[in-house]
């Protein structure tokens, strides 16, 4: 008689076993057509067999049960069939989308017929063409311009999109090139690369899964010609945070080959501040210098936006717990800044933050309302916000957490905010995040008008896939998204 761990492991290997012939079809999708097919958002492409069944388990926060691969299995299947033009395509609310209109529709409506209906736009004569590559220069190579370099390289599986191809350091030594390609292939937080990377020192190149990075020595943008390396109307990613008005990065217009400059830090004067998923859509063709805000601001201003629509807010406090970073001191030693001379290893260290002001550049509704304030921390990422909040409406924890799980499942901000209920997590549970904010639903407190908020943010990694998601507006490539994501009911206002 077999034991009941024996059918446990064979449903595991059965189900392993439909993963791994999910993989092809995921990546000839994606390659061959641009398509991205996800699971809730979360991504399958480059994922294995396990992470597959992960995405899937995944499911269960939403519809409280696991989502089945004897179901997406024939979806995905059915989908490539088609060969759909460039899209991003979610199996789990494809397939939920079916199965209602499936129950309610009065004739039967076969799973070829719904995708036909639904995904026409993407088909046939109808089928957008491929854009042409976006270049993409990251002017700084240090820890966003690494990360940022990671994700454009793992998002480069087909001839569309944004396209990596330069970046813009100061020569520090004669191995140089050597010492940047190891940084970029080993990192102490966010582990090895995902690929092959060489260095091609007579040509001053490094090469990263098929990707052919130019590395340009320079120590000013309006000595760099672009259009010699055959780069044109690029973005340059501005990482070093040298040149923080107008005048400063519009030095980078000067290049030729360079058309567009988006900062990954605050801008100042009259500079957009954009924090992608709240105010993307005032970004405008004529807008030749961005700013992508900071990681904190990125974190913050999705959860506000979603609690001041809802409940109102009358003003707040936003208290940072954030990780060390490159501009203090290891040891102690002079630092033009108050307090950041002192050991970042071994510190607390009281700072300012200007996230709780800048909140306003994209949130216009929450100007004059809110106070911040920092404290530097001895890890080396991963920080939290805190967010102290009086409300012009009464809730309840239940209340506001199920309305914030909602949210980060269900509403078109579901790329930016997450939300997590374990008793066990801790911050190094969130590296490697895409979100740019998630909610600790266990430690919410919620009295009457009077709410307090902890939001967990990677600051690297998390703050990365914002300023991705900013440059893909820029550049334009963004795929149709099926299905179509309307905000949800749970957002309508109580005031």
């Amino acid at each position: 008689m077999k034991h009941a761990s024996d059918a446990h492991l064979n449903d595991w290997l059965e189900k392993q076993e439909l993963a791994e012939a999910m993989i092809p079809v995921i990546g000839r999708l994606y390659r061959e057509h641009g398509v991205v097919t996800s699971i809730h958002g979360r991504s399958l492409i480059n994922q294995s067999a396990t992470d597959i069944l992960k995405a899937h388990r995944f499911a269960r926060r939403v519809d409280s049960v696991e989502l089945s691969v004897h179901d997406t299995f024939p979806l995905l299947l059915a989908i490539s069939a088609l060969e759909p033009g460039p899209s991003s395509i979610d199996l789990a609310g494809i397939l939920s989308d079916y199965t209602s209109k499936e129950s309610t529709a009065t004739d039967s409506l076969s799973l070829e017929s719904y995708l036909g209906e639904t995904l026409s736009s993407v088909l046939g004569q109808d089928k957008p063409s491929r854009r042409e590559t976006t270049d993409v220069v990251l002017y700084g190579f240090g820890r966003i311009g690494r990360l940022l370099a990671r994700i454009l390289i793992g998002h480069s599986g087909g001839d569309y999109g944004l396209r990596l191809r330069a970046i813009v350091v100061r020569k520090s030594s004669s191995n140089d090139l050597e010492k940047r390609a190891n940084l970029l292939r080993r990192d102490s937080v966010h582990g090895p690369f995902d690929g092959t990377i060489s260095v091609d020192h007579k040509n001053s190149v490094i090469r990263a899964n098929g990707i052919y990075i130019q590395v340009i020595y320079s120590d000013d943008p309006t000595s760099v010609d672009y259009v010699q390396y055959g780069i044109n109307n690029a973005i340059v990613v501005d990482n070093t945070g040298r040149w923080r008005d107008e005048e400063g990065l519009s030095r980078h217009l000067e290049s030729p080959g360079a058309t567009r400059v988006v900062l990954t830090a605050p801008g100042k004067g009259s500079l957009k501040n954009i924090v992608h998923g709240i105010n993307h859509d005032t970004i405008h063709d004529d807008d030749s210098i961005i700013t992508a805000a900071s990681c904190t601001t990125n974190a913050i201003t999705p959860v506000l936006k979603v609690i001041n629509d809802r409940y109102g807010i009358a003003h707040g406090h936003v208290e940072t717990v954030h990780s060390f970073t490159n501009d203090q001191n290891l040891i102690d030693n002079f630092h033009k800044g108050d307090r950041r001379g002192r050991s970042a290893a071994i510190n607390m260290v009281l700072t300012e933050t200007g996230a709780a002001s800048a909140v306003a550049k994209a949130l216009p509704e929450l100007s004059g309302k809110l106070t911040g304030n920092a404290i530097r921390v001895p890890t080396p990422n991963v920080s939290m916000a805190i967010l102290n909040l009086t409300l012009d409406n009464p809730t309840d924890k239940e209340e506001i957490n199920n309305y914030l799980r909602m949210i980060s499942l269900t509403s078109p901000l579901h790329k930016q905010i997450d939300y997590i209920d374990s008793n066990e997590v801790v911050s190094t549970d969130f590296v490697g995040s895409r979100k740019a904010g998630i909610v600790d639903g266990l430690a919410t407190i919620s009295t009457g008008k009077n709410l307090v908020l902890y939001v967990w943010y990677d600051n690297e990694f998390g703050y990365s896939c914002q300023v991705i998601r900013v440059l893909e507006e820029i550049g334009q490539v963004h795929p149709p998204t099926f299905p179509v994501i309307t905000p949800s009911r749970v957002a309508a206002p109580m005031h």
